[in-house]
């Protein structure tokens, strides 16, 4: 059973946990480092998915807690992933924003071949 909040509740719930953005922040700075992203983007997305999160809550299904930071977690990783960094579908994985790439060297997927363009 999903929770009843009102969406006064969620925003002051929200903003009783935003200690949890920073935790997971500092939790993953090397992560942050590598994928060389900015903090400040990483927290604005971060709040977002908290936001979200504390909206989705079904309290049978654990503590609010531990939902919050399981969900800051995932949302961590896919902002460090290629295609959220650069829009590119398909991009490598070492591929960082901020690099120049010419559209010309990517190579189509499979499903995007001469052969099925044709048919």
């Amino acid at each position: 059973m999903r929770n009843t909040y009102t969406i006064e509740e969620r925003n002051r719930i929200a903003e009783e946990h935003l200690w949890c953005i920073k935790a997971v922040i500092k939790q993953n700075r090397a992560l942050i480092d590598a994928a060389r992203l900015d903090r400040d983007d990483v927290f604005q997305d971060l709040s977002i998915r908290l936001i979200r999160a504390v909206g989705n809550y079904d309290p049978d299904k654990g503590t609010l807690k531990q939902h919050i930071f399981s969900q800051l977690h995932y949302e961590l990783l896919s902002c460090a992933r290629p295609y959220r960094m650069t829009g590119i579908t398909g991009a490598p994985k070492d591929l960082r924003s901020g690099e120049i790439v010419s559209l010309d060297s990517y190579e189509p997927t499979e499903y995007l071949t001469e052969e099925r363009l044709a048919a």
